[in-house]
């Protein structure tokens, strides 16, 4: 199946790519990484109105859903642009009071959920409300947690109930100790939490993190096909410039074929990234199934690409200077963000009826 997308939609697509394109070039992207502040960035996302496309407009947002954070998602993959507080805040919003997600879009600061980004979205009860709700423990890894200022924090009530609750980061008995990431592109935090107040937000906890999770499986799913994108079209580039024999490499047979598996893989991976983002925007009943299969297989194929690119590249491939690296370590990311494949396969596993039931 190929995915059509929306005149509107691909309007949006070519706006946001023209706009990276000029202030997310690979020196300002390298720079960024380097010094570990993209708050330069982060402003201008916020300022042009990227931040809020694909948010509820009742909390300030343009419209749309999750496909066009998909499409965004996969835009920035593409450009490597930073995306730890946009990832993070798009993800929490959704569980936020209406006012307090109105302040975030409208640049107040960052949200993040804090779990921890090395898992899957799920409760666990690392984090404890004591009996006068105060809130005590850790969580490891949480992404974006060192750009945000607002933390949604999975505890488990004194009575083991589990329960979201709001936290600000400024707050006393908060602490962030930021973590720098593989991919220069991405940063987390381990935060920990000291007899820290927080608000008691009123949702079902389970329900809210099962759907954040399956929001966040199509997010990374499509960070990493705009990465594997990318791949592709620098190693289709590079084969063309690059003279062996008195011949571009590209006209090699072993060349034409990697690069036509890469292409393959972009193009099943768009299908199934946003056919993902669809069902989980409309509440299918294999929302789940479809969200695991595009976290399972999109990344693993953009590491896969990202192999091949590297040998297509030879050694320049493996140089600091040249660009690929950053693109090779944003899939090397996106393939272990919120769980790895084997989770998520291991999730198809029990969703799918494999074996037929017996008597």
């Amino acid at each position: 199946m190929r995915w059509e997308l929306s005149e509107e939609q691909e309007m949006f697509t070519e706006a946001l790519d023209g706009w990276l394109g000029r202030f997310a070039a690979p020196a300002n992207v390298r720079k960024w990484g380097e010094s570990g502040d993209p708050a330069e960035f982060e402003q201008k996302f916020v300022e042009e109105g990227w931040f809020s496309a694909g948010l509820d407009e009742k909390i300030g947002g343009q419209g749309g859903g999750l496909l066009e954070l998909a499409l965004t998602a996969e835009t920035l993959g593409r450009y490597t642009a930073p995306s730890s507080a946009w990832t993070a805040s798009v993800l929490a919003a959704p569980l936020l009071p209406v006012d307090v997600a109105t302040d975030v879009l409208a640049g107040g600061g960052f949200a993040a959920v804090a779990v921890d980004a090395t898992r899957p979205f799920g409760f666990t009860d690392s984090v404890r409300v004591g009996e006068a709700g105060a809130l005590t423990g850790r969580v490891a890894t949480v992404l974006g947690a060192e750009r945000a200022k607002l933390l949604v924090v999975p505890a488990a009530d004194p009575d083991g109930t589990a329960a979201l609750y709001l936290v600000r980061v400024d707050d006393p008995g908060v602490a962030v100790e930021p973590r720098r990431l593989l991919d220069p592109s991405r940063a987390a935090a381990d935060v920990r939490f000291d007899n820290a107040a927080g608000q008691r937000l009123d949702v079902d906890a389970s329900a809210a993190l099962e759907d954040a999770g399956l929001r966040a499986a199509v997010l990374v799913a499509a960070d990493s096909l705009g990465a594997m994108d990318r791949m592709l079209r620098l190693a289709v580039d590079y084969s063309k410039q690059r003279h062996q024999f008195g011949v571009p490499i590209g006209s090699f047979q072993a060349v034409k074929h990697a690069a036509a598996g890469i292409l393959v893989s972009v193009e099943a991976g768009r299908s199934i990234a946003y056919y993902a983002a669809a069902s989980v925007d409309l509440g299918l009943d294999d929302r789940a199934i479809h969200a695991a299969v595009a976290k399972a297989q999109v990344p693993r194929s953009a590491v896969q690409a990202a192999d091949s690119a590297l040998v297509m590249h030879g050694a320049i491939g493996y140089t600091w200077e040249h660009d690929l690296h950053l693109y090779y370590k944003r899939a090397k990311l996106d393939e272990k963000l919120f769980g790895g494949p084997g989770v998520w396969n291991e999730r198809l596993a029990q969703d799918l009826p494999l074996l037929p039931a017996v008597g």
